[in-house]
């Protein structure tokens, strides 16, 4: 993964930059665009929204 991707990579719930961090990446299940949580929002089960179809999620 080169430079540039890792900084792109910001968690779909919260918006930090998760790069070098334990963050789960997976598709969304309605469009398959990928999409990224950081440690603390997936514990905690914050909501994500998909940013190309609206799909939410825990």
């Amino acid at each position: 993964m080169s430079a540039e991707q890792r900084v792109k990579r910001k968690c779909t719930s919260c918006g930090i930059n998760i790069a070098g961090m334990s963050a789960a990446s997976f598709s969304c299940p309605d469009c398959g665009q990928q999409l990224h949580r950081c440690k603390r929002c997936r514990k905690q089960s914050n909501l994500y929204e998909c940013p190309d179809c609206g799909f939410t999620g825990p």
